[in-house]
């Protein structure tokens, strides 16, 4: 490393030092924009290049006084640059997680832990670059220094696996050694052994003391019941009005979907699972054999303990190489143990867009060791069962939504230990069933939901085979507890010009969209069935649900579309826009793109323009004169972090830039102290003038005395603009 080179690291080092006391300083504070929040987030990404470097340079410092290496002047210059590199690497680690903390969920005593090391770490390291060619700095402190440096890297990253994965992330394979025995069906709690590895297997992660998304914690009974920042989790006795199971059947796209997308998502059993335990109005102290023989949630739990005398199941198979079942392993195929020390294997195989027979075909090497094969949602074909009917040890498949028809089950047939077969989504029959259902040997429960059977040929081939279970769902008064995700939309953007054709889409078959355009709520027998042929030709709410037999009708999807019937061939600002809501420009308010409340949401940084000490000037020309009526603002507001609407708004237009009138001028209405927030249209009407140019001045408010920012400013944001 050159001279210059080393010097300027070394001023961006001490920048760094004393940018992280400022930050520290300052934290109660400091609010981060949203494209910090961006540079905040890569701070997991970051961080493992400076753990690497620190931890080489403290094991070469730790020997650098050693008498071969106290006069290697190329030992000692190396050790001073990877020093360096680390400390600035670590600089930039430590303000990205500072920024990072700032974001709402980030709370409580393991993040002041990791916080804490983290700076610790960053300044000892400091000390020690700094000092380390004084004349007091010796042997003993050197390696004292080192040997500390590395305890508080350890510290900070195992605080940082905790705030991440659950605190017991480095602890559980250990952990895991010990665990007690499988829980006999007799003891079986409802809530600790059913409901809760759910919570802690698929949110806890997210919703702790130590990492509060939303505000919610699902760690203890108390907190489930307390709720968060959305409000209470659930209604006892209604799983409809539940915000539970709400979040976790809207789609899987929706960001309020839970778990979130790229996170294991739940099972179905899973879903059942919390919808009955909703429905059955919740007690954290009742056992399993206390439900009624025939309840649902019973019948669905009890499958997921021992009875109380259990028999331990004998295979009789080798176990597979261990090197053949890691090479399988991939980002789309799992394969593990079905417990520990067990030779059985359960595989799953995911990802529609990589899925192929071939992939079923490459685990010939181990079908002996395979007893589950999970294919759910995956496009298998009905050619694809023989190659599963090799896996002779097979006793679990899963093959709900697959293209699986029923046409070869016969082949599955071969499969003498096969014990549960998953049919549930797929295009199966009754001729299929009957013609070859007897063939199974020890075939004990068949799912069938959202099949092509009806509830009496179901309980034909019930009654034909009672030795098989046939499951079409599980039902306490006749209705599925689970509730349908709203519908969507499929229009690729919601402004218009002229006219419109609507495009809703729900994601299950058979469900029928009701819908209005009057602002009420749809209903089930009143409201207009979507049928594709709706146009909308000006502005329009839609209000969505959707409803199928045997389901609960969804929450109302609510769309918003705006016609915006010209488009400026020039846009121009004649002053500047807030430094953080740049959005693109002037083209952004044409570009018919519309923003979100989501701060960490692309839509957020992408269009909303804003000012706060000027005003916002927009001046539209138009090769070609049109006729226009109105202009209209889309504006968002949010009184808590002052965003308000603009004090007041003018319309100008004429032939040309100099040669403009004030056409209209509109004072919108003020929010008042903790409404909520909304977005809404800023619309200037005027009698219908012919003009080639318009210019719109929105001036930003006076914050109210009520206000928080009482006297500033406003600020207003403007994601697109309607000319009609």
């Amino acid at each position: 490393m050159t001279k210059k080179v080393k010097s300027l690291a070394e001023q961006a080092l001490f920048a760094s030092a004393i940018f992280i006391l400022f930050l520290l300083l300052f934290e109660s504070r400091i609010v981060v924009p949203a494209w910090v929040q961006s540079i905040g987030r890569m701070h997991p990404l970051f961080l493992h290049f400076p753990i690497v470097i620190l931890l080489l340079a403290m094991a070469m410092e730790l020997f650098r006084f050693n008498a071969a290496n106290s006069t290697n002047e190329f030992y000692r210059d190396f050790l001073t640059n990877l020093l360096l590199v680390g400390l600035l690497s670590a600089g930039i680690t430590v303000i990205m997680g500072l920024f990072l903390s700032k974001e709402d969920g980030y709370s409580g005593q393991v993040l002041q832990w990791h916080k804490w090391t983290g700076v610790l770490l960053f300044y000892l390291s400091c000390f020690i670059y700094w000092s380390r060619t004084k004349s007091w700095y010796k042997a003993p402190l050197a390696k004292s220094t080192a040997i500390l440096t590395v305890f508080l890297l350890v510290g900070a990253g195992h605080y940082g696996a905790v705030l991440t994965h659950g605190d017991d992330f480095i602890s559980g394979p250990i952990m895991k050694q010990t665990e007690a025995e499988p829980v006999a069906l007799d003891q079986a709690m409802v809530y600790k052994d059913v409901i809760k590895p759910i919570f802690e297997q698929k949110c806890v992660s997210c919703h702790n003391p130590e990492k509060l998304k939303g505000q919610l914690s699902m760690a203890t009974e108390e907190a489930l019941l307390k709720g968060g920042k959305s409000g209470k989790l659930f209604k006892p006795g209604d799983p409809k009005a539940s915000l539970l199971l709400q979040r976790i059947h809207l789609s899987e796209e929706d960001k309020k979907h839970m778990p979130p997308k790229g996170k294991t998502q739940l099972t179905t059993d899973e879903m059942t699972l919390l919808a009955l335990w909703v429905k059955g109005r919740p007690d954290f102290n009742e056992k399993v054999i206390d439900l009624p023989p025939s309840d649902s949630l019973r019948q669905l739990a009890s499958s997921r303990f021992k009875s109380a005398d259990p028999v331990q199941e004998i295979y009789r198979f080798a176990a597979a190489d261990e090197e053949a079942v890691q090479k399988l392993n991939n980002d789309y195929r799992t394969i593990a143990p079905l417990a520990k020390g067990s030779p059985a294997l359960a595989v799953n195989l995911y990802n529609q867009s990589t899925y192929s027979a071939e992939k079923l075909q490459e685990l010939s090497d181990i079908k002996s060791q395979i007893v589950s094969l999970n294919l759910n949602k995956l496009p298998v074909k009905d050619a694809d069962l023989k190659t599963i009917s090799q896996f002779e040890n097979l006793q679990r498949l899963d093959l709900n939504f697959t293209d699986v028809t029923g046409q070869n089950l016969k082949e599955l047939a071969r499969l003498p230990h096969l014990k549960s077969l998953t049919l549930s989504g797929t295009k199966v029959t009754y001729a299929h069933l009957q013609n070859q259902i007897r063939d199974f040997k020890s075939l004990q429960t068949v799912a069938l939901w959202e099949t092509k059977l009806t509830p009496s040929e179901i309980q034909q081939l019930q009654k034909a085979h009672k030795n098989i279970t046939f499951i079409a769902g599980f039902k306490d008064d006749g209705s599925n507890p689970l509730t349908l995700n709203p519908p969507e939309i499929k229009n690729p953007s919601m402004v218009f010009d002229q006219s419109l054709a609507l495009a809703l889409h729900h994601p299950i078959k058979g469900v029928q969209i009701r819908y209005t355009t009057d602002g009420t709520e749809p209903d089930s027998i009143h409201s207009p069935v979507f049928n594709n042929k709706t146009v909308l030709t000006d502005r329009t709410t839609i209000k969505a649900k959707a409803y199928k037999d045997g389901w609960y009708g969804s929450s109302v999807a609510t769309f918003d579309f705006f016609k915006s019937a010209y488009k400026p061939d020039s846009i121009i600002l004649l002053q500047p826009l807030n430094r953080v809501h740049q959005a693109d420009g002037p083209k952004s308010f044409f570009d018919r793109k519309l923003g979100t409340f989501n701060a960490n949401s692309p839509a957020w940084a992408n269009n909303w323009t804003g000012v706060r000490n000027n005003d916002m000037v927009v001046v539209s020309e138009f090769k070609k004169p049109i006729t226009a009526s109105s202009v209209a603002l889309r504006i968002m507001i949010e009184e808590a972090t002052g965003i308000f609407p603009p004090a007041t708004v003018e319309v100008w237009g004429g032939t040309s830039p100099d040669q403009m009138k004030l056409l209209s001028t509109v004072k919108p209405k003020m929010p008042a102290k903790g409404d909520e927030h909304s977005l809404t249209n800023v619309t200037c009407t005027f009698k219908p003038q012919t003009v080639a140019c318009l210019k719109v001045v929105a001036k930003p408010c006076t914050l109210p005395e009520w206000h928080g920012g009482k006297g500033k400013p406003g600020l207003v944001l403007v994601d697109e603009m309607f000319i009609n």
